[in-house]
């Protein structure tokens, strides 16, 4: 048998799986309730309104357009209409502000590969989305915590940098309903995160893939927009926003954007053309067909399921979970980030979970750069009716005071 690991790249050692990606197997087993993947209800895709947009466009002159090769920018009508949702959000966009990417994890992956040299230092949260760590996990960076609500002078940031071997290239974070926490950011959080950056003379990078899924609360003006408001213009901006239709209307589809100055998106086409030419053309198409006739109601009623079963979860914690366990309270999203007491191993209580309780979750410490957070955990509610959150969060709550009392 051939051994490859002495051929493959050093950057091959940093990429690991997705321990939500194996989770996501579990969905399968129909003896699992499971709170594991963070995956949007199939029941509420508007497949009618898809399979309309596609039978349009087969049957029309648009075939041939959307079975080409096309441009690597993305198909302009589709960044037209979201130049026009970028403005209704604060951010005057023109279509050459705008560039369609496989999803928003292509933008991750193309960002980190914009910015990061080895050792150079990445800024994220402590936890943070993990497909934003195994995208810049390939460029060889160190981390560094991003903590918006804190007071770190850039000087700090700037001084561990250099000790690791290159300096600060960006902060990454999702202000809004993160994946993990279910956390959003404040505005004054917002700004001290700009305020860090030009310091730095950094990107911002700004994951808004659950940006519209707010259930409560006042929408809060987006980084992008915050800083275009400073400036004056979004080719001064240093801000780069990220968008995704996965969790609105389909993630099979696989579209994406990136919002950002003409000079990011410049190299960001240069970038695709050396990897996959463009996105799906036929899927741009379908997605800017059905947006363009449905995306506030789509939007609405998706709105209408999360936020009940939101609700549902967070009272069946409060009813369920034992003493010194906390839990985040998210106004949208699709996660409840769960922190339980010190002592308790995430990871290992999944494992006794899938064995006795039959239910999934997903161990906190694969969020964390440094590998700590082993006393927590992320539940998703996007999945689940109300008689497996009940059921779900019951076993749960029983499994975990067992472990506490066996603990103390």
């Amino acid at each position: 048998m051939l051994h490859w690991d002495h051929i493959f790249a050093t950057r091959s050692s940093r990429m690991r799986a997705s321990e939500i990606r194996e989770l996501l197997k579990l969905l399968d087993r129909p003896d699992i309730i499971s709170f594991a993947g963070g995956i949007p209800d199939p029941e509420l895709f508007p497949d009618a309104e898809f399979k309309a947009a596609y039978a349009e466009i087969f049957g029309g002159p648009a075939v041939s357009a959307a079975l080409q090769y096309s441009v690597s920018e993305g198909y302009r009508p589709l960044r037209e209409w979201l130049a026009k949702q970028m403005a209704a959000l604060g951010i005057p966009a023109t279509v050459d502000n705008i560039f369609i990417t496989s999803g928003s994890q292509q933008a991750l992956d193309y960002l980190g590969k914009l910015f990061l040299s080895p050792k150079d230092t990445a800024l994220v949260t402590w936890p943070t989305y993990l497909g934003a760590l195994q995208a810049f996990n390939a460029y060889e960076p160190n981390y560094d915590q991003l903590n918006p609500g804190g007071n770190r002078t850039p000087e700090a940031y700037r001084q561990q940098a250099a000790e690791a071997g290159g300096r600060v290239k960006f902060a990454y974070l999702s202000a809004d309903f993160a994946n993990p926490t279910g956390e959003t950011v404040d505005r004054a959080g917002r700004e001290r995160v700009l305020d860090l950056a030009e310091e730095l003379d950094v990107a911002v990078i700004e994951d808004a893939a659950y940006q519209s899924l707010r259930y409560d609360g006042e929408a809060i003006p987006p980084i992008l927009a915050l800083e275009i408001a400073r400036k004056g213009d979004i080719n001064s901006a240093r801000t780069i926003y990220c968008g995704s239709f996965s969790k609105t209307l389909a993630p099979g589809l696989r579209v994406g954007w990136v919002c950002a100055s003409e000079a990011v998106i410049r190299k960001l086409v240069l970038m695709k053309q050396a990897a996959d030419l463009h996105s799906s053309t036929i899927n741009q198409m379908a997605i800017c067909t059905v947006a363009e006739r449905g995306f506030d109601e789509q939007v609405a009623k998706i709105h209408r399921v999360y936020k009940h079963r939101r609700s549902a979860m967070l009272a069946a914690l409060g009813k369920y979970m034992p003493a010194g366990v906390t839990w985040t309270k998210p106004e949208g999203g699709m996660f409840v980030w769960v922190t339980l007491p010190k002592g308790t191993d995430g990871a290992e209580l999944l494992a006794k979970s899938i064995q006795t309780a039959k239910v999934a979750f997903v161990p906190g410490r694969a969020f964390f750069a440094d590998g700590s957070g082993e006393n927590t955990l992320r539940l998703s509610f996007s999945c689940a009716n109300d008689k497996m959150i009940e059921e779900g969060i019951r076993r749960l709550g029983d499994l975990i005071r067992g472990e506490v009392a066996e603990a103390a």
